[in-house]
C-alpha cells in the first residue's frame, strides 16, 4: 500500500533573521590580557525553527573562546540565544550567525560555535564554525 503525504501547505509562524537581537550581547573586561585561556558555554537548551515548516528544531550549543580584553556577559548571552526561538534558519546558517555576532562583541583570540542538532527525519547533524585572528594581530 503507498501512501503520499503532502505538506497541503502547511507552516507555522516563523520570524526572519532580522529579530536576532545581537544588541543584546554585552561583554566586561577581561583582566588578565596577554594570559590565554579558553572560555567555554554550553547549553542544551538551544531552539530555533525549521525555514520551511515553522517547526522547532533543538540541539545543544557550544561556544569555546579565547579572550583578548572582553568576555561575553552570561546573562545577556541568554536573551541573545533565546532570540532564534522565533527564527526560521538553517543549521547552516545559524552557526556562521552566532559566531560573527560573538567576533564582533568581544573581539576573541579565537572562537569556536558548535550545535549538535536532535535528531530530524533519521538524520544528526553538527554544525561548526570556527574564528581565529590573523597572526598580524588585526581583527
Amino acid at each position: 500500500m503507498r501512501m503520499d503525504f503532502e505538506p497541503l501547505g502547511k507552516t507555522l509562524p516563523l520570524k526572519g533573521v532580522e529579530a536576532i537581537d545581537k544588541d543584546a550581547l554585552e561583554t566586561f573586561a577581561y583582566e588578565f590580557p596577554g594570559r590565554e585561556i579558553a572560555v567555554e558555554i554550553t547549553t542544551d537548551e538551544f531552539t530555533s525553527l525549521c525555514p520551511y515548516s515553522g517547526l522547532p528544531d533543538f540541539g545543544k550549543l557550544y561556544i569555546v573562546y579565547v579572550p583578548d580584553r572582553l568576555c561575553i556577559e552570561l546573562r545577556s548571552l541568554k536573551y541573545y540565544l533565546l532570540s532564534y526561538r522565533e527564527v526560521g534558519i538553517f543549521y547552516e546558517h545559524l552557526v556562521n550567525r552566532i559566531l560573527e555576532d560573538l567576533v564582533a562583541v568581544c573581539r576573541p583570540l579565537q572562537m569556536k560555535v558548535e550545535v549538535d542538532f536532535t535528531v530530524r527525519g533519521g538524520l544528526k547533524t553538527r554544525a561548526t564554525a570556527e574564528w581565529r585572528r590573523e597572526t598580524s594581530g588585526e581583527d
